[in-house]
């Protein structure tokens, strides 16, 4: 067969047997100009050249050869086929908390990056110095994205067919997100910065403001990327009778949370981050800014959902 007869007959065809190894690589080659992800199972010293030719080749880990081994991506130890797709689900697992965390860490640093740029152009007071900004990136962002990378696997996720490997690891509409809740964060923090200072005449003051109501829309938004969210909309919509098992999302939120408390109401906090303590009117003003929050993720969650933004086929 000509390389059109064997990519036809690829195509169409489920089994093929007494191959040859260079038959095998132009099987190999005719569906990967099909536009198919292949992966190729060998243990022999002839199977070698559609091993390294394949997409994803895999070697038996006990009875394969050496040379099959060298040529392979990935090794079966066990030479258990079923162990396949259990590394196919971890890893599409672990690429999809991957941009789950990207989808929450660069608004986030956008909207505070905006604001010191801005507020320098104007010549203006900064919303949020600098230390307090390590202190939102290294303390606040990482107890709230550790957990999120950790999330369990989203059910359905081996039904999903793959990913294309041309697709960027932050595609249009996961782009376009960013943008929006980036500007999003930068209203809010120099909204509140400038209606504290306006009000309360302290400029401590605001920016302990600007900064606790960042973060208090920080736990909506990340609630809306997390499983966690779509599993209380099923479950409220009774399309399943139980709220996804995210106990480690639920312990990140609540440990920012305390250390936000810390941070404003500690005098030992105040005086290194230049905070000052708040009223309990001022926190319920903080936490309302969870509503504009709520709105906008909804909205756009409604428009492109977060299982079609970061989980694009």
């Amino acid at each position: 067969m000509d390389d059109a007869q064997i990519k036809q007959t690829a195509e169409a065809g489920s089994v093929f047997a007494r191959v040859a190894p260079t038959q095998k690589l132009r099987l190999v080659e005719a569906l990967q100009h099909s536009g198919e992800i292949v992966a190729m199972t060998g243990d022999g010293v002839n199977d070698a050249p559609a091993l390294k030719q394949a997409d994803i080749g895999i070697a038996m880990g006990k009875g394969g050869t050496e040379v099959a081994r060298e040529s392979a991506d990935m090794l079966l130890t066990d030479d258990n086929f079923a162990s396949i797709e259990a590394a196919t689900e971890e890893g599409r697992a672990v690429y999809q908390n991957l941009r789950k965390a990207i989808a929450f860490l660069l608004p986030v640093n956008g909207g505070e990056s905006m604001t010191i740029f801005i507020s320098v152009l104007l010549a203006r007071d900064l919303p949020i110095l600098s230390l307090q900004v390590l202190w939102l990136n290294m303390i606040n962002s990482l107890t709230m994205t550790v957990p999120l990378a950790f999330e369990p696997k989203t059910p359905g996720l081996m039904q999903l067919p793959p990913r294309n490997p041309q697709e960027p690891l932050i595609t249009g509409r996961l782009l376009r997100r960013i943008v929006l809740v980036s500007i999003f964060n930068w209203v809010l923090i120099f909204g509140m910065f400038e209606w504290a200072q306006e009000t309360t005449g302290d400029i401590a003051v605001a920016r302990t403001i600007a900064i606790q109501s960042l973060v208090s829309a920080r736990i909506v938004y990340l609630l809306s990327i997390s499983q966690l969210w779509s599993s209380i909309g099923d479950f409220l919509h009774r399309r399943t009778s139980s709220i996804a098992n995210t106990p480690i999302l639920l312990v990140g939120i609540v440990g920012a949370i305390v250390l936000q408390i810390v941070f404003s109401q500690w005098s030992v906090m105040n005086r290194l981050f230049e905070t000052a303590p708040l009223t309990w009117n001022q926190w319920g003003i903080c936490l309302l800014t969870m509503v504009p929050m709520y709105l906008m993720t909804t909205l756009t969650n409604a428009v492109d959902p977060p299982q079609a933004q970061l989980s694009r086929k």
